[in-house]
């Protein structure tokens, strides 16, 4: 009988232990190795990224695994390709130059990192970039438009000598589009960050690029900035007070950010509530939810704070002007109170900043400073 119950007990405790270290597996990509029998000297160390890893090799190499499977050896520029890798990996050969980049998330981070002559070539036109050096580098044609992520310039990519291309997870939606590129010899690369349950996990993707650009340490610099902003808000009380987060549509709907999401798990970490508990499919890809003004309406009224998104439907100069987007809003308590921010346009390509948003956002929640106008990526609706 007690040996009965010792074989019960270690059953139990067996796959309590694989659940648990299954759950965690989950969250962190495979790590295959490269196939040709080398061991990794050690990891590169992540704190909240869950898309990516860097297993470091004798030599100098690295290899970076995403999470949709893509491999890439980086060969530093004197080192030679090892032999008997797997097929699948794509070697990367530092310096690595004349990248196509289509995601526009990761131009900040390149930027961040002084590596933006490292691109030649942009999938987003100069006057749609809001990081200032992206677009003075594309208008003085540093950086050349080569076309969107389901049409891009082949022959311009080609005669540009393109040595990767790094794509947003857009181009799942037209995988030819990556095949053809492929089928060129560019390697390509998808951009998970947008995957990343915790926001810093997405400016954590800078230390990716600082592998590919071997600037690791200015990486981890940057990062190490971010993640203070985010410690000194992290042991203070939540304040109880309730954000509305969303524009209003040139047909009159309101776009507000699904719940929990990146947006509003950054509210949440700067100590507010955003006003939507269960608000849009957890499972969808979409990171927004469209609502008739009355629906939006009968919750959002009574958020505490409001912050418009201008990213869309352009900023605003004014409260009156918001509420001649919808007459609705006048009584809104956010808009009797005085407590209405909007945010400036570069809020979504700034990556490299999230840690100082949710930094902007406690400020918004608990400052009561009369005079306080503006934050580094909103300011106040008067």
């Amino acid at each position: 009988m007690i040996k009965k119950q010792y074989i019960l007990i270690t059953a139990c405790v067996m796959i309590i232990f694989l659940v648990i270290t299954g759950c965690a597996g989950s969250n962190h990509v495979s790590e295959k190795g490269l196939g040709n029998g080398w061991e990794p000297e050690s990891s590169l160390e992540l704190k909240y990224a869950e898309n990516f890893g860097v297993d470091y090799y004798n030599g100098g190499y690295a290899l970076i695994t995403i999470s949709d499977g893509g491999r890439y050896l980086v060969v530093p520029e004197s080192a030679d390709i090892p032999e008997g890798i797997d097929s699948d990996i794509a070697v990367l050969r530092q310096p690595i130059e004349d990248i196509y980049l289509v995601a526009t998330s990761s131009m900040c981070l390149f930027d961040a990192l002084n590596s933006l002559d490292s691109i030649s070539l942009s999938g987003t036109k100069s006057k749609d970039w809001y990081i200032e050096n992206a677009r003075a580098a594309m208008e003085a044609g540093d950086i050349i438009y080569a076309g969107k992520y389901n049409a891009p310039d082949y022959e311009l990519i080609m005669s540009n000598g393109c040595n990767l291309a790094v794509e947003s997870t857009m181009i799942n939606h037209t995988p030819e589009v990556k095949e053809k590129l492929e089928e060129l010899g560019i390697p390509v690369l998808t951009d998970q960050s947008s995957y990343e349950v915790h926001p810093l996990g997405r400016t954590e993707w800078i230390k990716l690029y600082g592998v590919l650009t071997g600037k690791e340490s200015v990486a981890k610099q940057v990062f190490n900035e971010q993640a203070s902003y985010l410690e000194e808000v992290s042991n203070q009380e939540n304040t109880g007070k309730t954000v509305a987060f969303f524009y209003i549509s040139s047909s009159g709907n309101a776009i507000a950010r699904k719940s929990g999401d990146y947006v509003t798990r950054m509210i949440k970490l700067a100590g507010g509530n955003y006003i939507y508990d269960d608000l849009g499919d957890p499972e969808s890809a979409t990171s927004t939810v469209t609502l008739e003004m009355e629906k939006f309406y009968s919750t959002a009224k009574d958020a505490d704070f409001i912050i418009y998104n201008s990213t869309i439907d352009g900023e605003l100069s004014s409260v009156e002007e918001l509420i001649n987007k919808n007459s609705l809003m006048e009584d809104f308590k956010a808009v009797q109170n005085g407590n209405v921010w909007c945010t400036s346009k570069n809020l979504f390509q700034e990556t490299t900043q999230f840690g100082l948003m949710i930094s902007d956002i406690r400020h918004m929640l608990t400052d009561d400073d009369k005079n306080l106008t503006e934050l580094n990526f909103m300011y106040k609706l008067h």
